[in-house]
């Protein structure tokens, strides 16, 4: 069920990315100083990444993510400014190694723990589930037609829900609570109380993973302006 939600979220990314012009692939994003052709090549790679956990699962030992930020950056600059076709078919073939990956773990694999960059410990369940996050949150980062508010509302809710788990994993996260406006969804972020944060599904995706500026449908009581949401990863 869930390679079957990366497939469809690869397919609705991959059909924006072959709908860009050529001189689209250099437009800005969501989250610059990265164009969409770095948000484009990091989705790639990071498929990638996720395939080498994926093998430290499946072996039993300790594969990096990355073999350094360092490196990583200059995997996703080297790969930024190829043509759509290119960047298209990265993704493609990308996605069918993450796919092959998860496919070829032995039952014994998947309760294995493997950590990413960030030093998160997760099971190989958990990394199909952040791949959806990844591409979801990244295509919405395209700013080429597809916003947060056409993520599915199950995608949305686990991304929601993931992000939320991560910050109950770190100290000092202040207390607030997110409802959505569209849909059942209320969460406590912290220790909850503070500030309630009301709106639409979408633009509390966006808000909660640091995209304020697509978050227009925001209202907050309890505060004077709707705060930036805790830092998660």
């Amino acid at each position: 069920m869930l390679l079957e939600s990366v497939d469809a979220s690869t397919k609705r990314f991959v059909e924006t990315v072959g709908g860009l012009a050529a001189g689209q692939v250099a437009g800005e994003t969501l989250i610059p100083p990265w164009t969409r052709g770095h948000v484009i090549t990091h989705v790639a790679r990071a498929a990638d990444s996720l395939c080498r956990l994926l093998e430290g699962a499946r072996t039993g030992t300790e594969i990096p993510q990355y073999a350094s930020m360092a490196a990583r950056e200059e995997e996703i600059e080297a790969g930024a400014g190829r043509p759509v076709a290119a960047l298209a078919d990265d993704v493609i073939e990308s996605a069918a190694r993450f796919d092959s990956a998860v496919r070829a773990l032995p039952q014994e694999a998947w309760w294995r723990r493997v950590r990413l960059r960030t030093g998160e410990l997760r099971t190989p369940g958990s990394l199909v589930a952040t791949r959806v996050r990844e591409l979801e949150v990244h295509h919405a980062d395209l700013a080429a037609g597809y916003a947060f508010g056409d993520v599915p509302e199950a995608a949305a809710r686990f991304v929601i829900d993931d992000v939320i788990g991560a910050l109950e994993k770190r100290d000092g996260v202040p207390g607030m609570r997110i409802e959505a406006t569209d849909v059942d969804l209320v969460r406590d972020i912290g220790a909850g109380g503070g500030p309630l944060i009301r709106g639409p599904l979408g633009d509390l995706l966006a808000w909660i993973t640091g995209r304020g500026q697509a978050a227009v449908g925001l209202s907050v009581s309890g505060a004077q302006g709707v705060p930036d949401a805790p830092y998660w990863i």
